[in-house]
């Protein structure tokens, strides 16, 4: 029974991925798979789809893979001054709501809804509710 129910999961996760491939980051394809996993079979696909979101969240980015180089630039280029973070700059991470500078993205590189600073000397995104950095640009 469990591995019928488990083998439902994966197939209705796999069913439903183009929708979580749409989902911009780890945690926002975390979450929508998770949600839509959970939706088609219960709590096994909230786990299975959740998986899937993170995988496919993290692959696709925030920024198209042809932007990264470009944005990076274009962030050097500013000039930015770098804020001082103790811990891991990762995606995932919560940085404070006082004292770091968040910036708008130019409308050019098709980022929505996210700004920009600068942590430890590397550029990332972070959703301006949260403060959650939900991609590092290399």
């Amino acid at each position: 029974m469990i591995r019928r129910l488990i083998g439902t999961a994966a197939v209705l996760a796999v069913v439903a991925l183009p929708s979580v491939v749409q989902a911009q980051g780890v945690p926002g394809g975390i979450e929508r798979g998770a949600r839509e996993g959970e939706r088609a079979a219960g709590p096994v696909g909230a786990i299975v789809g959740g998986t899937i979101g993170g995988v496919v969240g993290g692959v696709a980015g925030v920024l198209g893979v042809d932007e990264r180089p470009r944005f990076h630039r274009y962030v050097v280029e500013q000039h930015r001054p770098s804020y001082r973070y103790s811990q891991e700059v990762r995606v995932g991470a919560v940085l404070p709501a006082e004292g770091v500078t968040y910036y708008e993205v130019p409308a050019e590189y098709g980022v929505r809804n996210y700004r920009y600073t600068v942590v430890n000397d590397r550029t990332v995104l972070v959703d301006p509710r949260t403060h959650r950095i939900v991609e590092v640009v290399e």
